[in-house]
């Protein structure tokens, strides 16, 4: 009887066949028998599905599956690939992403000495096509340390307001503590809807400082499609975690950070909006604008003053600033967003006339 893997590794793909290959040989030359990689083809139209067999074909050592499915969307992926999972551990990496060198050994080494609930780690902000601005991002807990701090674990997570799916590889028992589906179907952010969920679910936590994947940054289109969904999708997925918070009983102190991440989240969607056509930008806001106010734990203002007070932050205060003129519906504010956004749709522009020359 085969024994259950420790890593399942997870990957969405779809229409990935530009990707999908070189993301597997980055995965497979890692494998060893207590990893599985699971490949759920969400209705591509082109040769994923071929390409995915090719390699798995090429390293029958591998325990690497290919589910197909008629195309449901990234959240429902997700969903789909837990069902298939065994692995003690989830970890999630996107079709276009690179898991690098060694990772998986690491991985491997923290489970064996701490068995965490989760383990958070680092990763790239890889640009193929501007190198120059490649970066690793770190995230702010102790290094090379076992938390048992649930505030500690939150607090921290919120700072740092990476909330990836991939950024944590957490117990698949604590994905299975909820009833599926686990991830909302039919939304967009819906890793932001559900991480934070899963970790107030962790009662330990092992940072790992070491890069686990370089994260693809695609070229900004100037035509990127900025929908009222879009807006509307972004800011209710924290919403969606207010009601677990609550269930839990978090700390003032993780709600205060739940807070500031809402706002640092709302007033980035609010300057999306200026994409959208002045009268439906408008009303957009204005819908935005309540299901933001909802998922707050604090009055707003006690939340903005808070960020004001923070003399070591100036994003923090800059945020409050921000939120308060977009609460407002500042004239001012308007007119100086409205210019933001032509001029970047101008520079966007720019540097795409330059790279066809």
């Amino acid at each position: 009887m085969s024994t259950a893997p420790t890593i399942s590794i997870i990957i969405p793909a779809y229409n990935a066949a530009g990707f999908i290959e070189e993301c597997l040989q980055h995965i497979v030359p890692q494998m060893g028998p207590g990893h599985e990689v699971i490949v759920i083809d969400d209705g591509s139209r082109d040769d994923t599905a071929a390409r995915v067999q090719a390699v798995a074909a090429a390293a029958p050592h591998c325990a690497l599956h290919l589910v197909q499915q008629a195309n449901q969307g990234l959240a429902e992926v997700r969903n789909v690939g837990l069902r298939h999972a065994r692995g003690d551990y989830i970890l999630f990496i996107d079709c276009d992403d690179l898991l690098q060198a060694g990772m998986l050994a690491r991985l491997d080494a923290v489970i064996d000495s701490h068995r965490p609930d989760a383990i958070a780690v680092d990763f790239r902000m890889w640009q193929p096509d501007r190198p120059h601005k490649d970066r690793d991002v770190h995230m702010s807990y102790p290094k090379d340390t076992l938390i048992d701090d649930q505030d500690l674990i939150l607090e921290r997570f919120f700072i740092d307001r990476h909330l990836y799916a991939w950024a944590r590889i957490i117990r698949r028992d604590i994905y299975a503590s909820f009833p599926p589906p686990l991830y909302p179907t039919g939304r967009l952010f819906e890793d932001v809807a559900v991480t934070p969920r899963l970790l107030a679910r962790c009662r330990t936590l092992y940072y790992l400082p070491q890069v686990l994947l370089a994260y693809r940054q695609h070229p900004v289109s100037i035509t990127r499609v900025i929908t009222p969904q879009w807006c509307i999708d972004f800011v209710s997925a924290l919403a969606l975690v207010k009601p677990e918070f609550e269930r839990a009983g978090v700390s003032a102190a993780v709600r205060r950070r739940f807070d500031e991440t809402a706002c640092h989240f709302y007033i980035g969607l609010v300057k999306n909006s200026y994409q959208l056509p002045a009268a439906l930008g408008k009303t957009v806001r204005q819908q935005v604008k309540g299901i933001f106010l909802g998922s707050l734990f604090d009055p707003p203002q006690q939340v903005l003053d808070g960020m004001r007070a923070n003399k070591r932050s100036q994003r923090d205060r800059r945020t409050a600033r921000q939120v308060q003129r977009a609460l407002c519906d500042s004239w001012l504010f308007n007119l100086e967003q409205s210019a933001v956004r032509k001029l970047k749709l101008w520079q966007r522009m720019r540097r795409t006339r330059a790279s066809q020359a």
